[in-house]
Protein backbone atom coordinates (compact mmCIF):
# COMPACT_ATOMS: atom_id res chain seq x y z
CA UNK A 1 0.00 0.00 0.00
CA UNK A 2 1.17 3.55 -0.73
CA UNK A 3 -0.02 6.81 0.77
CA UNK A 4 -1.83 7.61 -2.47
CA UNK A 5 -3.49 4.20 -2.61
CA UNK A 6 -4.93 3.27 0.78
CA UNK A 7 -6.76 0.04 1.46
CA UNK A 8 -10.52 0.64 1.32
CA UNK A 9 -13.28 -1.35 3.06
CA UNK A 10 -16.93 -0.59 2.25
CA UNK A 11 -19.51 -2.09 4.58
CA UNK A 12 -22.96 -1.89 3.01
CA UNK A 13 -26.25 -2.66 4.74
CA UNK A 14 -29.69 -3.10 3.26
CA UNK A 15 -32.78 -1.03 4.06
CA UNK A 16 -31.37 0.93 7.02
CA UNK A 17 -33.01 4.30 7.62
CA UNK A 18 -30.68 6.82 9.33
CA UNK A 19 -33.36 8.00 11.74
CA UNK A 20 -33.00 4.69 13.58
CA UNK A 21 -29.31 5.20 14.33
CA UNK A 22 -27.88 6.84 17.45
CA UNK A 23 -25.43 8.81 15.29
CA UNK A 24 -28.55 10.52 13.90
CA UNK A 25 -30.24 10.95 17.26
CA UNK A 26 -32.15 7.75 17.99
CA UNK A 27 -32.14 7.30 21.78
CA UNK A 28 -32.65 3.54 21.97
CA UNK A 29 -30.87 1.66 19.17
CA UNK A 30 -27.44 0.25 20.08
CA UNK A 31 -24.63 0.49 17.54
CA UNK A 32 -21.35 0.93 19.47
CA UNK A 33 -19.08 0.00 16.57
CA UNK A 34 -20.74 2.45 14.18
CA UNK A 35 -20.58 5.16 16.82
CA UNK A 36 -16.85 4.51 17.23
CA UNK A 37 -16.38 4.69 13.47
CA UNK A 38 -18.38 7.92 13.27
CA UNK A 39 -16.42 9.51 16.10
CA UNK A 40 -13.25 9.30 14.03
CA UNK A 41 -14.91 9.82 10.65
CA UNK A 42 -17.11 12.15 8.63
CA UNK A 43 -20.87 11.66 9.02
CA UNK A 44 -23.10 12.79 6.16
CA UNK A 45 -26.37 13.91 7.72
CA UNK A 46 -28.32 14.20 4.46
CA UNK A 47 -27.18 11.31 2.27
CA UNK A 48 -29.66 9.76 -0.16
CA UNK A 49 -29.99 6.83 -2.50
CA UNK A 50 -30.80 7.71 -6.10
CA UNK A 51 -33.51 5.10 -6.53
CA UNK A 52 -35.28 3.68 -3.45
CA UNK A 53 -35.08 0.00 -4.41
CA UNK A 54 -32.27 -2.54 -4.00
CA UNK A 55 -30.91 -3.27 -7.46
CA UNK A 56 -31.30 0.16 -9.11
CA UNK A 57 -29.80 1.83 -6.04
CA UNK A 58 -26.80 -0.49 -6.06
CA UNK A 59 -26.28 -0.03 -9.79
CA UNK A 60 -26.25 3.75 -9.24
CA UNK A 61 -23.84 3.30 -6.31
CA UNK A 62 -21.41 1.23 -8.38
CA UNK A 63 -21.57 3.26 -11.61
CA UNK A 64 -22.03 6.81 -10.33
CA UNK A 65 -24.90 7.11 -12.80
CA UNK A 66 -28.69 7.36 -12.57
CA UNK A 67 -30.94 4.49 -13.73
CA UNK A 68 -32.05 6.52 -16.77
CA UNK A 69 -28.41 6.51 -17.92
CA UNK A 70 -27.63 2.83 -17.24
CA UNK A 71 -30.99 1.12 -17.84
CA UNK A 72 -30.96 -0.22 -14.27
CA UNK A 73 -34.62 0.59 -13.78
CA UNK A 74 -35.83 -2.01 -11.29
CA UNK A 75 -34.97 -5.20 -9.41
CA UNK A 76 -34.84 -7.28 -12.61
CA UNK A 77 -33.14 -4.86 -14.98
CA UNK A 78 -29.87 -6.07 -16.44
CA UNK A 79 -26.70 -4.37 -15.22
CA UNK A 80 -24.80 -4.07 -18.50
CA UNK A 81 -21.22 -5.31 -18.59
CA UNK A 82 -19.92 -2.37 -20.62
CA UNK A 83 -20.66 0.20 -17.90
CA UNK A 84 -17.56 0.92 -15.79
CA UNK A 85 -17.91 0.61 -12.02
CA UNK A 86 -15.68 1.83 -9.23
CA UNK A 87 -14.32 -1.73 -9.09
CA UNK A 88 -13.18 -1.42 -12.71
CA UNK A 89 -11.56 1.97 -12.13
CA UNK A 90 -9.70 0.97 -8.98
CA UNK A 91 -8.68 -2.39 -10.38
CA UNK A 92 -7.16 -0.68 -13.41
CA UNK A 93 -5.02 1.61 -11.23
CA UNK A 94 -3.63 -1.27 -9.21
CA UNK A 95 -6.21 -2.39 -6.66
CA UNK A 96 -7.21 -5.91 -5.73
CA UNK A 97 -11.03 -5.77 -5.81
CA UNK A 98 -13.06 -8.14 -3.64
CA UNK A 99 -16.81 -8.54 -3.06
CA UNK A 100 -18.44 -10.47 -0.25
CA UNK A 101 -22.22 -10.51 -0.05
CA UNK A 102 -25.25 -9.00 -1.71
CA UNK A 103 -25.14 -6.66 -4.70
CA UNK A 104 -28.23 -7.87 -6.58
CA UNK A 105 -26.57 -7.85 -9.99
CA UNK A 106 -29.12 -8.84 -12.65
CA UNK A 107 -27.82 -10.54 -15.78
CA UNK A 108 -25.02 -12.93 -16.71
CA UNK A 109 -22.17 -10.67 -15.48
CA UNK A 110 -21.94 -11.29 -11.75
CA UNK A 111 -18.59 -9.55 -11.15
CA UNK A 112 -18.71 -6.05 -12.68
CA UNK A 113 -15.07 -5.34 -12.08
CA UNK A 114 -14.52 -7.38 -8.92
CA UNK A 115 -11.54 -9.68 -9.26
CA UNK A 116 -12.85 -11.97 -6.54
CA UNK A 117 -16.39 -12.67 -5.34
CA UNK A 118 -16.43 -14.66 -2.13
CA UNK A 119 -20.13 -15.56 -1.81
CA UNK A 120 -23.16 -16.00 -3.97
CA UNK A 121 -25.99 -13.45 -3.83
CA UNK A 122 -29.12 -13.80 -1.75
CA UNK A 123 -31.43 -12.64 -4.57
CA UNK A 124 -31.96 -14.05 -8.09
CA UNK A 125 -29.98 -12.71 -11.04
CA UNK A 126 -32.66 -13.28 -13.70
CA UNK A 127 -35.55 -11.21 -15.09
CA UNK A 128 -38.27 -12.89 -13.02
CA UNK A 129 -39.04 -9.81 -10.93
CA UNK A 130 -39.76 -7.52 -13.89
CA UNK A 131 -42.66 -5.14 -13.15
CA UNK A 132 -45.40 -4.44 -15.67
CA UNK A 133 -46.60 -0.87 -16.00
CA UNK A 134 -49.25 -2.04 -18.45
CA UNK A 135 -51.04 -3.95 -15.63
CA UNK A 136 -50.72 -1.68 -12.60
CA UNK A 137 -53.55 -3.29 -10.61
CA UNK A 138 -52.10 -6.81 -10.72
CA UNK A 139 -50.02 -8.00 -7.75
CA UNK A 140 -47.39 -10.58 -8.75
CA UNK A 141 -46.54 -13.10 -6.03
CA UNK A 142 -43.00 -11.76 -5.68
CA UNK A 143 -44.08 -8.28 -4.54
CA UNK A 144 -43.73 -7.38 -0.88
CA UNK A 145 -46.64 -8.27 1.38
CA UNK A 146 -47.33 -7.63 5.03
CA UNK A 147 -46.26 -11.02 6.36
CA UNK A 148 -42.93 -9.43 7.26
CA UNK A 149 -44.84 -7.28 9.75
CA UNK A 150 -47.63 -9.58 10.88
CA UNK A 151 -45.16 -12.45 11.51
CA UNK A 152 -42.41 -10.28 12.99
CA UNK A 153 -40.56 -11.26 16.13
CA UNK A 154 -38.06 -13.70 17.56
CA UNK A 155 -36.45 -16.51 15.60
CA UNK A 156 -33.77 -19.14 16.05
CA UNK A 157 -32.50 -18.93 12.47
CA UNK A 158 -33.36 -17.28 9.16
CA UNK A 159 -32.20 -17.38 5.57
CA UNK A 160 -30.84 -13.85 6.01
CA UNK A 161 -28.87 -14.80 9.13
CA UNK A 162 -27.27 -17.69 7.24
CA UNK A 163 -26.30 -15.34 4.43
CA UNK A 164 -24.90 -12.48 6.49
CA UNK A 165 -22.83 -14.68 8.76
CA UNK A 166 -21.26 -16.23 5.65
CA UNK A 167 -20.63 -12.73 4.26
CA UNK A 168 -18.95 -11.50 7.44
CA UNK A 169 -16.86 -14.66 7.84
CA UNK A 170 -15.67 -14.56 4.22
CA UNK A 171 -14.78 -10.87 4.42
CA UNK A 172 -13.00 -11.29 7.76
CA UNK A 173 -10.94 -14.19 6.44
CA UNK A 174 -10.11 -12.20 3.29
CA UNK A 175 -8.74 -9.40 5.46
CA UNK A 176 -6.44 -11.84 7.26
CA UNK A 177 -5.52 -13.52 3.96
CA UNK A 178 -4.46 -10.15 2.62
CA UNK A 179 -2.35 -9.41 5.68
CA UNK A 180 -0.49 -12.73 5.53
CA UNK A 181 -0.39 -13.06 1.75
CA UNK A 182 2.17 -12.00 -0.82
CA UNK A 183 -0.09 -9.73 -2.90
CA UNK A 184 1.12 -6.23 -2.06
CA UNK A 185 -1.56 -4.41 -4.04
CA UNK A 186 -3.92 -2.29 -1.95
CA UNK A 187 -7.39 -3.76 -1.67
CA UNK A 188 -10.88 -2.47 -2.26
CA UNK A 189 -13.28 -4.77 -0.43
CA UNK A 190 -17.07 -4.50 -0.34
CA UNK A 191 -18.81 -6.48 2.41
CA UNK A 192 -22.55 -6.20 1.78
CA UNK A 193 -25.11 -7.47 4.31
CA UNK A 194 -28.79 -8.14 3.68
CA UNK A 195 -29.93 -7.08 7.18
CA UNK A 196 -31.88 -5.17 8.44
CA UNK A 197 -34.04 -5.78 5.34
CA UNK A 198 -37.37 -7.44 6.06
CA UNK A 199 -38.66 -9.98 7.04
CA UNK A 200 -38.40 -8.58 10.54
CA UNK A 201 -37.07 -11.51 12.55
CA UNK A 202 -34.01 -11.65 14.80
CA UNK A 203 -32.38 -14.02 17.25
CA UNK A 204 -32.63 -13.84 21.03
CA UNK A 205 -29.24 -12.13 21.76
CA UNK A 206 -30.16 -9.12 19.62
CA UNK A 207 -33.85 -9.07 20.58
CA UNK A 208 -32.88 -8.99 24.25
CA UNK A 209 -30.85 -5.82 23.78
CA UNK A 210 -34.14 -3.90 23.87
CA UNK A 211 -36.96 -3.86 26.45
CA UNK A 212 -40.08 -4.54 24.43
CA UNK A 213 -42.10 -1.84 26.17
CA UNK A 214 -39.44 0.75 25.25
CA UNK A 215 -39.86 0.23 21.50
CA UNK A 216 -41.25 3.44 20.02
CA UNK A 217 -44.20 3.44 17.63
CA UNK A 218 -44.27 5.54 14.44
CA UNK A 219 -44.32 9.30 14.91
CA UNK A 220 -46.66 9.88 11.95
CA UNK A 221 -49.62 7.60 11.36
CA UNK A 222 -51.48 6.94 8.12
CA UNK A 223 -54.35 9.15 9.28
CA UNK A 224 -52.01 12.07 9.97
CA UNK A 225 -51.21 12.76 6.31
CA UNK A 226 -53.07 13.00 3.03
CA UNK A 227 -52.94 9.90 0.83
CA UNK A 228 -51.08 10.84 -2.36
CA UNK A 229 -51.61 8.63 -5.45
CA UNK A 230 -48.20 6.92 -5.34
CA UNK A 231 -48.66 6.03 -1.67
CA UNK A 232 -52.09 4.60 -2.50
CA UNK A 233 -50.50 2.43 -5.21
CA UNK A 234 -47.75 1.25 -2.85
CA UNK A 235 -50.35 0.28 -0.29
CA UNK A 236 -51.95 -1.89 -2.98
CA UNK A 237 -48.68 -3.26 -4.38
CA UNK A 238 -47.50 -4.33 -0.92
CA UNK A 239 -50.97 -5.44 0.27
CA UNK A 240 -50.79 -3.00 3.18
CA UNK A 241 -54.57 -2.68 3.27
CA UNK A 242 -55.26 -6.42 2.96
CA UNK A 243 -55.47 -6.91 6.73
CA UNK A 244 -55.26 -4.65 9.77
CA UNK A 245 -51.92 -4.38 11.58
CA UNK A 246 -52.06 -3.99 15.35
CA UNK A 247 -49.84 -1.77 17.46
CA UNK A 248 -48.30 -4.89 18.94
CA UNK A 249 -47.38 -6.22 15.49
CA UNK A 250 -45.86 -2.84 14.64
CA UNK A 251 -43.89 -2.91 17.89
CA UNK A 252 -42.71 -6.47 17.17
CA UNK A 253 -41.52 -5.44 13.71
CA UNK A 254 -39.66 -2.41 15.01
CA UNK A 255 -38.18 -4.43 17.88
CA UNK A 256 -36.83 -7.04 15.46
CA UNK A 257 -35.59 -4.30 13.12
CA UNK A 258 -33.64 -2.63 15.94
CA UNK A 259 -32.14 -6.00 16.81
CA UNK A 260 -31.15 -6.49 13.16
CA UNK A 261 -29.49 -3.07 13.15
CA UNK A 262 -27.43 -4.16 16.17
CA UNK A 263 -26.59 -7.40 14.35
CA UNK A 264 -25.25 -5.35 11.42
CA UNK A 265 -23.25 -3.26 13.86
CA UNK A 266 -21.69 -6.42 15.29
CA UNK A 267 -20.58 -7.47 11.80
CA UNK A 268 -19.09 -4.01 11.22
CA UNK A 269 -17.19 -4.41 14.48
CA UNK A 270 -16.00 -7.85 13.46
CA UNK A 271 -14.46 -6.43 10.29
CA UNK A 272 -12.95 -3.28 11.80
CA UNK A 273 -11.47 -5.39 14.63
CA UNK A 274 -9.93 -7.67 11.99
CA UNK A 275 -8.35 -4.65 10.29
CA UNK A 276 -6.78 -3.56 13.56
CA UNK A 277 -5.58 -7.07 14.44
CA UNK A 278 -4.06 -7.48 10.96
CA UNK A 279 -2.13 -4.23 11.19
CA UNK A 280 -4.41 -2.53 8.65
CA UNK A 281 -5.84 0.13 10.94
CA UNK A 282 -5.13 2.88 8.40
CA UNK A 283 -7.70 1.39 6.00
CA UNK A 284 -10.32 3.84 4.73
CA UNK A 285 -13.65 2.49 6.00
CA UNK A 286 -16.95 3.52 4.39
CA UNK A 287 -20.27 2.54 5.99
CA UNK A 288 -23.43 3.08 3.96
CA UNK A 289 -26.87 1.72 3.05
CA UNK A 290 -28.65 1.13 -0.24
CA UNK A 291 -31.96 2.77 0.74
CA UNK A 292 -34.13 3.33 3.79
CA UNK A 293 -37.13 1.70 5.47
CA UNK A 294 -40.41 3.42 6.37
CA UNK A 295 -41.00 1.02 9.30
CA UNK A 296 -44.62 2.04 9.75
CA UNK A 297 -44.16 5.80 9.40
CA UNK A 298 -47.11 7.32 7.48
CA UNK A 299 -48.62 3.82 7.62
CA UNK A 300 -46.00 2.70 5.08
CA UNK A 301 -43.44 -0.10 5.15
CA UNK A 302 -40.37 -0.91 3.10
CA UNK A 303 -39.18 1.69 0.52
CA UNK A 304 -40.14 2.55 -3.10
CA UNK A 305 -40.93 6.25 -2.51
CA UNK A 306 -39.07 9.52 -2.05
CA UNK A 307 -40.22 10.13 1.50
CA UNK A 308 -37.24 10.64 3.80
CA UNK A 309 -37.62 7.27 5.53
CA UNK A 310 -37.38 5.41 2.22
CA UNK A 311 -34.68 7.34 0.37
CA UNK A 312 -32.25 8.66 3.00
CA UNK A 313 -29.27 6.43 3.76
CA UNK A 314 -26.47 6.31 6.32
CA UNK A 315 -23.05 7.37 5.03
CA UNK A 316 -19.91 7.53 7.17
CA UNK A 317 -16.34 7.80 5.85
CA UNK A 318 -13.53 7.11 8.31
CA UNK A 319 -9.95 7.82 7.21
CA UNK A 320 -7.91 8.95 10.24
CA UNK A 321 -4.86 10.91 9.14
CA UNK A 322 -6.55 11.86 5.87
CA UNK A 323 -9.83 13.49 6.87
CA UNK A 324 -10.61 15.14 10.19
CA UNK A 325 -13.76 13.95 11.98
CA UNK A 326 -16.84 16.04 11.35
CA UNK A 327 -20.40 16.21 10.06
CA UNK A 328 -21.69 17.37 6.68
CA UNK A 329 -25.17 18.85 6.36
CA UNK A 330 -25.24 19.21 2.56
CA UNK A 331 -27.35 16.78 0.54
CA UNK A 332 -25.26 14.13 -1.26
CA UNK A 333 -26.04 10.72 -2.73
CA UNK A 334 -24.75 7.29 -3.64
CA UNK A 335 -23.75 8.30 -7.18
CA UNK A 336 -21.09 10.45 -5.50
CA UNK A 337 -19.29 7.38 -4.16
CA UNK A 338 -17.58 6.37 -7.43
CA UNK A 339 -15.73 9.65 -8.06
CA UNK A 340 -14.92 9.83 -4.34
CA UNK A 341 -13.27 6.40 -4.35
CA UNK A 342 -11.36 7.19 -7.54
CA UNK A 343 -9.99 10.38 -5.99
CA UNK A 344 -9.10 8.75 -2.67
CA UNK A 345 -7.31 6.00 -4.61
CA UNK A 346 -5.16 8.54 -6.43
CA UNK A 347 -7.09 8.61 -9.71
CA UNK A 348 -8.61 11.56 -11.52
CA UNK A 349 -12.40 11.78 -11.00
CA UNK A 350 -12.61 14.28 -13.88
CA UNK A 351 -11.10 11.87 -16.40
CA UNK A 352 -13.49 8.92 -16.28
CA UNK A 353 -14.24 6.72 -19.29
CA UNK A 354 -18.01 7.00 -18.90
CA UNK A 355 -20.39 9.87 -18.14
CA UNK A 356 -21.61 9.91 -14.55
CA UNK A 357 -24.05 11.92 -12.46
CA UNK A 358 -22.06 11.95 -9.23
CA UNK A 359 -19.47 14.37 -7.86
CA UNK A 360 -16.57 13.60 -5.55
CA UNK A 361 -17.17 14.00 -1.83
CA UNK A 362 -13.49 14.72 -1.14
CA UNK A 363 -14.12 18.49 -0.82
CA UNK A 364 -16.70 17.71 1.88
CA UNK A 365 -14.37 15.20 3.53
CA UNK A 366 -11.55 17.75 3.52
CA UNK A 367 -13.69 20.46 5.09
CA UNK A 368 -13.67 22.59 1.92
CA UNK A 369 -17.41 22.52 1.27
CA UNK A 370 -18.89 20.92 -1.80
CA UNK A 371 -22.10 20.34 -3.69
CA UNK A 372 -25.57 20.26 -2.10
CA UNK A 373 -27.79 18.42 -4.57
CA UNK A 374 -29.39 15.03 -5.12
CA UNK A 375 -31.14 13.66 -8.19
CA UNK A 376 -33.46 10.70 -7.83
CA UNK A 377 -35.49 8.44 -10.10
CA UNK A 378 -38.01 5.72 -9.33
CA UNK A 379 -38.96 3.49 -12.28
CA UNK A 380 -40.21 0.26 -10.72
CA UNK A 381 -43.30 -1.36 -9.20
CA UNK A 382 -46.01 0.96 -7.93
CA UNK A 383 -45.22 3.64 -10.53
CA UNK A 384 -47.36 4.42 -13.57
CA UNK A 385 -44.72 6.65 -15.17
CA UNK A 386 -41.24 7.86 -14.21
CA UNK A 387 -41.02 9.57 -10.83
CA UNK A 388 -38.13 12.01 -10.43
CA UNK A 389 -36.83 13.88 -7.40
CA UNK A 390 -34.71 16.99 -6.86
CA UNK A 391 -33.24 17.69 -3.42
CA UNK A 392 -31.38 20.93 -2.82
CA UNK A 393 -31.02 23.21 0.18
CA UNK A 394 -34.22 23.10 2.22
CA UNK A 395 -36.34 21.77 -0.64
CA UNK A 396 -37.39 18.41 -1.97
CA UNK A 397 -39.41 18.31 -5.19
CA UNK A 398 -41.04 15.13 -6.56
CA UNK A 399 -42.57 15.02 -10.04
CA UNK A 400 -44.30 12.46 -12.22
CA UNK A 401 -46.65 12.96 -15.18
CA UNK A 402 -49.02 10.48 -13.53
CA UNK A 403 -49.28 12.24 -10.16
CA UNK A 404 -49.62 15.69 -8.60
CA UNK A 405 -46.32 17.38 -7.76
CA UNK A 406 -44.92 17.28 -4.24
CA UNK A 407 -42.83 20.03 -2.65
CA UNK A 408 -41.55 19.85 0.91
CA UNK A 409 -39.64 22.38 2.96
CA UNK A 410 -37.51 19.95 4.95
CA UNK A 411 -36.02 22.73 7.03
CA UNK A 412 -39.40 23.63 8.50
CA UNK A 413 -41.20 20.32 7.94
CA UNK A 414 -38.80 17.35 8.36
CA UNK A 415 -41.70 14.87 8.63
CA UNK A 416 -43.07 16.00 5.23
CA UNK A 417 -46.51 16.63 6.63
CA UNK A 418 -47.39 19.54 4.33
CA UNK A 419 -47.15 19.30 0.54
CA UNK A 420 -46.57 22.89 -0.60
CA UNK A 421 -46.90 22.19 -4.33
CA UNK A 422 -50.47 23.48 -4.43
CA UNK A 423 -49.74 26.63 -2.46
CA UNK A 424 -49.88 29.91 -4.35
CA UNK A 425 -47.13 31.23 -2.11
CA UNK A 426 -44.74 28.62 -3.52
CA UNK A 427 -45.91 28.65 -7.15
CA UNK A 428 -42.64 30.20 -8.29
CA UNK A 429 -40.56 27.52 -6.56
CA UNK A 430 -42.68 24.78 -8.10
CA UNK A 431 -42.43 26.34 -11.56
CA UNK A 432 -38.63 26.57 -11.25
CA UNK A 433 -38.34 22.95 -10.20
CA UNK A 434 -40.68 21.78 -12.97
CA UNK A 435 -38.60 23.67 -15.53
CA UNK A 436 -35.41 22.13 -14.15
CA UNK A 437 -36.91 18.65 -14.25
CA UNK A 438 -37.88 19.20 -17.89
CA UNK A 439 -34.31 20.25 -18.70
CA UNK A 440 -32.74 17.32 -16.89
CA UNK A 441 -35.07 14.53 -18.05
CA UNK A 442 -36.92 13.67 -21.24
CA UNK A 443 -39.60 11.95 -19.21
CA UNK A 444 -41.69 10.83 -22.18
CA UNK A 445 -38.67 9.15 -23.76
CA UNK A 446 -37.70 7.59 -20.43
CA UNK A 447 -41.24 6.25 -20.02
CA UNK A 448 -41.03 4.57 -23.45
CA UNK A 449 -37.62 3.12 -22.62
CA UNK A 450 -38.81 1.64 -19.34
CA UNK A 451 -41.89 0.06 -20.91
CA UNK A 452 -39.89 -1.33 -23.84
CA UNK A 453 -37.37 -2.83 -21.41
CA UNK A 454 -40.14 -4.42 -19.35
CA UNK A 455 -41.72 -6.02 -22.42
CA UNK A 456 -38.42 -7.43 -23.67
CA UNK A 457 -37.44 -8.83 -20.31
CA UNK A 458 -40.79 -10.49 -19.68
CA UNK A 459 -40.55 -12.26 -23.03
CA UNK A 460 -36.93 -13.33 -22.45
CA UNK A 461 -37.72 -14.51 -18.93
CA UNK A 462 -40.63 -16.64 -20.14
CA UNK A 463 -38.50 -18.14 -22.88
CA UNK A 464 -35.54 -18.92 -20.61
CA UNK A 465 -37.84 -20.59 -18.10
CA UNK A 466 -38.82 -23.15 -20.77
CA UNK A 467 -36.78 -26.26 -21.36
CA UNK A 468 -33.28 -26.57 -19.91
CA UNK A 469 -32.43 -23.54 -17.78
CA UNK A 470 -28.99 -21.97 -17.34
CA UNK A 471 -29.18 -19.76 -14.25
CA UNK A 472 -27.04 -16.63 -13.97
CA UNK A 473 -26.77 -16.84 -10.17
CA UNK A 474 -23.16 -16.55 -9.05
CA UNK A 475 -21.46 -19.80 -8.09
CA UNK A 476 -18.39 -19.17 -5.90
CA UNK A 477 -15.49 -21.40 -6.84
CA UNK A 478 -13.15 -22.70 -4.19
CA UNK A 479 -10.27 -24.99 -5.08
CA UNK A 480 -10.17 -27.24 -2.02
CA UNK A 481 -7.01 -28.91 -3.31
CA UNK A 482 -5.13 -25.73 -2.41
CA UNK A 483 -6.72 -25.13 0.99
CA UNK A 484 -5.36 -26.03 4.42
CA UNK A 485 -2.77 -28.86 4.27
CA UNK A 486 -2.18 -30.96 1.12
CA UNK A 487 0.68 -33.25 0.07
CA UNK A 488 1.58 -30.83 -2.71
CA UNK A 489 2.59 -28.32 -0.01
CA UNK A 490 5.53 -28.14 2.35
CA UNK A 491 4.14 -28.25 5.90
CA UNK A 492 6.68 -25.85 7.40
CA UNK A 493 6.27 -23.36 4.57
CA UNK A 494 2.49 -23.53 4.81
CA UNK A 495 2.39 -23.05 8.57
CA UNK A 496 4.86 -20.17 8.41
CA UNK A 497 2.89 -18.47 5.65
CA UNK A 498 -0.55 -19.00 7.20
CA UNK A 499 0.33 -17.92 10.73
CA UNK A 500 -0.14 -14.23 11.45
CA UNK A 501 1.98 -12.48 12.58
CA UNK A 502 4.70 -14.46 10.87
CA UNK A 503 7.13 -16.39 13.06
CA UNK A 504 10.80 -15.66 12.57
CA UNK A 505 12.91 -18.51 11.21
CA UNK A 506 15.31 -18.54 14.19
CA UNK A 507 13.72 -17.79 17.50
CA UNK A 508 10.10 -18.78 17.04
CA UNK A 509 8.95 -15.28 18.07
CA UNK A 510 6.51 -13.31 15.94
CA UNK A 511 8.16 -10.92 13.51
CA UNK A 512 7.65 -7.25 14.33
Amino acid sequence: MTESKPNILIVMVDQLAPRFLPIHGHPLVRTPHLERLAARGVVFEQAYCNSPLCSPSRTAFMTGALPSRTGGYDNAAEFRSDIPTFAHYLRRIGYRTVLSGKMHFCGPDQLHGFEERLTTDIYPADYGWTPDWERPTERPSWYHNMSSVTDAGLCVRTNQMDFDEEVAFAAERAIYDHARGRDRRPFLMVASLTHPHDPFAITRPYWDLYPHEAIDLPRVGAADVALDPHTARLRHVCAMDAEPVSDEQVRNARHAYYGAVSFCDAQLGRLTDALEAAGLGDTVVVFLGDHGEMLGERGLWYKMSFFEGACRVPLVVSAPGRFAPGRVRASVSLVDVLPTLVEIAGGDPDALASAIDGRSLVPHLSGRGGHDEVLGEYLAEGALAPIVMLRRGRWKFVHSPADPDQLYDLGADPEELCNLAGSGEHAGTVAAFRAEAARRWDIAALDRSVRDSQRRRRLVDAALASGVTKPWDYQPFRDATKQYMRNTMDLDDLEAMARFPRVSARGGEPEP
